[in-house]
């Protein structure tokens, strides 16, 4: 795995991207939503997603055992997932407790929110 760091996300800077349906992303639009996807490109980073995004907070101590990796390396997948400005943290006392950024899950399904052909909406025939 790569020990490039990923840039941490503008929630803001994505506010700005319409649809894929509407209009073709620039560059810079792409530059700053591709962390979210990269984040959660990775089958581990996606399972922890679902589990922090199943209930309003979950602490790094519930995390861990699911899984048949170090601690270390769970830190390091939930570090990424912070950074792509998916998850919020905070610490409280020796464990950190994680909760799902809805503002990003918002402009994320706001950008892939594609419109439903007809043809698909009547049916099969």
């Amino acid at each position: 795995m790569s020990k490039q760091t990923l840039p941490t996300v503008d929630l803001q800077a994505v506010a700005c991207c319409s649809p894929l349906a509407v209009r073709p992303m620039d560059a810079e639009q792409a530059v700053v939503v591709a962390p979210m996807f990269k984040a959660l490109g990775d089958p581990v980073r996606l399972r922890l997603m679902s589990m922090i995004a199943s209930v309003p907070e979950i602490c790094v101590c519930d995390l861990t055992p699911a899984f048949e990796l170090s601690g270390p390396t769970i830190s390091h997948h939930l570090k990424v997932l912070r950074e792509a400005g998916l998850v919020h943290a905070e610490r409280r006392g020796t464990w950190v407790w994680y909760q799902v950024e809805p503002d990003a899950f918002r402009q994320l399904r706001a950008l892939l929110d594609l419109p439903v052909a007809a043809s698909t909406a009547a049916g099969p025939a």
